[in-house]
């Protein structure tokens, strides 16, 4: 009678304690900005920087060169550190990886700005691609620890960043006609802007979200626990975050949350568990992103640099302006469409694949038919294939969102992010030999425009 006395009264503790656990509560109007605000600046400023390297591709290699090749160094470290990262990722705390991403980025783009050398410059595309690839990642699985409102704020940061990238770079060098090196140089100060929106804007995340996580507890939670700030009604310092179950306060004085090395044995189960998670992913999610990826970077480094008139039938000064202005219009349109979340939804998301591949076909045909009459035609399609890009991505991550089981979503934002890496990797291979293949066809056929500045 008295073991049952005392497991009653075990129960009775269990039922309070879980009753005064931190219930989630309705954020307040400036939790809510604070949230958007710090998601919106993760997603501009973790892309913008690839988004002038793309700009400046023709700067950067000359016109002879290929600029499917800085479209690869710019990726292709992504498209890498996003395979890879789902076998030790969660072994890295939030807070260690945010250092991370400033310390590559700003390294990287200095490189680029500081050198003359293209081999030089592509190494420091390479860092900068390194950063990239990280902040995507780490950026979208912390959204699994917020509202909705995070998804849509970085989605919407990411379209900003394409829009204010491609503008700044068009503007300063196109209209004000400053240096290229100069220009670079002043934006690898860009990154220095995340320490101020992970440590002072973004609000704590959800109490019940991370104590449901294994990633968060062990390696993000040291990040959050340094800041002390007061969000859901109790201080930091008294949260679930403060000291996670299965941390020891030393882990959590790290804020790194290292375990023990794995064995061998430990490793491969590890992988192949992981890859079976990614199978589910690949047809409903994966494969129509990496369609639209493949589809518009295919336009937008292999065929857009060969469409053009000659230069006294475009509202521009040399042929290298084409190619800036057409990378500004398709930004334009990656960022209305990455905002538009709200007012226009897309499930079937096989559809923005299929006229994406549209628009290759129609623009390759133009480049060799020269069929379209009019420079501007080409810019409401380029305007229009950004449209698609950016509405493909954003439904895809809100799909993943609200589909994937709780307990998988944060692995499956990280992961299904690989494909539109992988989509790039596949269009810049493709361009290599694509737009050589296209100014060749042009010169044979009396049309030398794609070789000249």
């Amino acid at each position: 009678m008295a073991a049952g006395n005392s497991l009653d009264e075990e129960r009775e503790i269990e039922l309070e304690g879980a009753i005064r656990r931190p219930q989630p509560s309705s954020p307040t109007t400036s939790s809510r900005s604070r949230l958007f605000a710090a998601f919106w600046l993760y997603g501009l400023i973790n892309n913008v920087l690839y988004v002038i390297i793309l700009s400046a591709a023709l700067d950067l290699v000359g016109a002879n060169v290929p600029k499917a090749t800085v479209l690869l160094a710019d990726v292709m470290p992504s498209f890498f550190v996003k395979l890879s990262a789902p076998f030790y990722i969660h072994r890295i705390a939030y807070k260690v990886r945010i250092f991370m991403l400033v310390a590559l980025s700003l390294f990287g783009m200095q490189c680029v700005a500081l050198t003359s050398s293209i081999s030089a410059r592509l190494f420091g595309v390479v860092l900068a691609s390194l950063s990239s690839g990280l902040g995507e990642l780490t950026f979208l699985q912390l959204t699994h620890f917020y509202s909705p409102l995070s998804l849509a704020g970085f989605s919407s940061g990411t379209g900003g960043a394409g829009l204010v990238g491609s503008f700044l770079y068009l503007v300063a060098t196109t209209w004000l006609r400053l240096s290229v090196r100069g220009t670079i140089f002043a934006s690898s100060l860009l990154p220095l802007i995340f320490f101020f929106a992970f440590f002072w804007i973004m609000p704590q995340p959800d109490p019940l979200l991370v104590s449901q996580s294994s990633t968060f507890t062990a390696a993000g939670a040291p990040a959050y626990s340094l800041l002390r700030y007061e969000e859901h009604g109790a201080p930091a310092s008294e949260s679930i975050m403060t000291n996670p179950p299965g941390n020891d306060q030393a882990s959590i004085s790290s804020g790194i949350g290292f375990s023990q090395a794995p064995s061998l044995e430990q490793v491969m189960k590890s992988m192949s568990k992981t890859l079976s998670r990614l199978g589910p992913l690949f047809v409903p999610y994966m494969l129509p992103l990496m369609l639209v990826y493949i589809g518009e970077y295919v336009i937008n480094q292999g065929v857009s640099p060969t469409l053009l008139f000659p230069i006294e039938e475009m509202p521009f000064t040399y042929y290298r302006d084409a190619y800036v202005t057409y990378g500004t219009l398709y930004q334009l349109g990656v960022f209305i469409s990455r905002s538009s979340s709200h007012f226009v939804r897309i499930r079937k998301l096989y559809v923005p694949a299929a006229l994406q591949l549209i628009n290759v076909v129609i623009l390759v045909a133009q480049s060799m038919y020269s069929f379209i009459p009019d420079v501007y035609i080409i810019m409401i399609i380029i305007f229009y294939e950004g449209l698609l890009g950016g509405a493909a991505y954003i439904n895809t991550f809100l799909l993943v969102s609200e589909t994937v089981a709780i307990e998988d979503r944060e692995f499956a934002m990280g992961a299904v992010g690989v494909s539109d890496s992988g989509g790039i990797v596949i269009a810049g291979t493709i361009c290599l030999y694509l737009e050589t293949y296209l100014c060749s066809y042009q010169k044979t056929n009396g049309r030398p425009y794609c070789g000249m500045t």
